[in-house]
């Protein structure tokens, strides 16, 4: 109900369960007597032991009590959430933050092949972010290839004009503006041609088979954009671990950000801020040219995708230097 548009508050209220989820727990809290089946995909395991035994085990009563507590906690988290965003006061840091994810896939392992992994997406609108995106071709992502394709996506879409933003490892090697997908391309891998091979390439604009063309020179991983022109897809198509992503220019932000740490969360509002040129005040005698400006704050923007030490060099709408993740800012000034 909450994510039809224009719904009011009133209809929401309205469409809050209170029987379903009473039933449920009630049912949940008895497990040792009742069997209580929520989800369609333990209708088999339920129905093969009824079949084989004419009961179910208590160790599978057990599991499905978890799964209602864990169904019904999920459904009051959205109810809060929503009420949350409906206070004109709203306070930014509750007193007990609460949220709630939902799976997308399990993955062969994480960060290092000796971790597990799994992908999970916000339940509410996520319209033109990355687990909105749909994979034409290619290889399942990994946490690895999901955290960097984020890193690239969320920089590329702060751009109005055409833009390319290549990753790796979590900090843009190269990134540039241009007229389309060619020329920001090719001045984004000029960049650091050695850093951009095997990098996440992402697109603010559809990708021509020009730009395609310039790609298969090179190893990528994943590459994502809005669109693929028919030619860009048949020459990237022919590359079997290629990773292609379609992914909207929505919107959808995160409305705070959050942090791991041992044994709590630190958590933030996320760095919306954009700076335009009206906010700037020259204050030495000579007065950067427009061009200056525009490099400015182009320069601005990538920085902000950067990991600190951060120093980059920029001209003409690219890149020359990017620095990243240094101790100090001299050593990122000398990379």
């Amino acid at each position: 109900t909450i994510l039809k548009p224009g719904v009011q508050l009133e209809e929401a209220i309205e469409n809050i369960d209170i029987g379903g989820p009473t039933m449920l727990r009630a049912a949940a809290k008895n497990a040792q007597d009742v069997v209580v089946v929520i989800d369609p995909a333990d209708y088999e395991l339920v129905l093969n032991e009824l079949e084989a035994t004419g009961d179910v085990s208590l160790k599978t009563k057990r599991y499905l009590q978890y799964k209602v507590f864990e169904h019904t906690a999920q459904y009051d988290c959205m109810i809060q959430q929503y009420l949350r965003g409906q206070l004109e006061d709203a306070p930014a840091f509750p007193q007990n933050l609460t949220v709630t994810f939902e799976k997308v896939q399990e993955m062969r392992y994480g960060e290092n092949p000796h971790q597990k992994a799994a992908f999970y997406r916000d339940l509410g609108d996520v319209a033109g972010t990355l687990p909105a995106a749909k994979q034409l071709h290619g290889k399942e992502l990994s946490y690895n290839n999901i955290a960097d394709s984020d890193a690239a996506w969320e920089a590329v879409r702060s751009f109005d004009s055409p833009a390319c933003v290549i990753i790796k490892h979590a900090n843009p090697c190269g990134a540039a503006i241009g007229m389309n997908s060619e020329e920001a391309y090719t001045k984004a891998f000029k960049c650091d041609p050695t850093s951009a091979f095997g990098g996440i390439i992402a697109f603010n604009c559809e990708v021509s088979k020009e730009t395609a063309e310039k790609i298969a020179k090179q190893f990528a991983e994943v590459i994502i954009a809005p669109e693929f022109s028919q030619g860009a897809l048949d020459i990237l198509l022919q590359k079997k671990n290629l990773r292609l992503l379609t992914v909207a220019m929505g919107h959808a932000r995160n409305d705070l950000d959050m942090k791991r740490i041992g044994g709590g969360l630190l958590v933030q509002t996320p760095d919306t801020q954009c700076v335009s040129e009206k906010d700037l005040k020259v204050v030495t005698k000579l007065a950067p040219t427009s061009a200056q400006i525009s490099d400015m704050m182009f320069a601005w923007k990538i920085a902000k995708f950067i990991k600190s030490n951060t120093i980059v060099f920029v001209r003409d709408g690219m890149t020359l230097g990017v620095g990243a993740g240094q101790m100090s800012r001299v050593d990122s000034a000398r990379i």
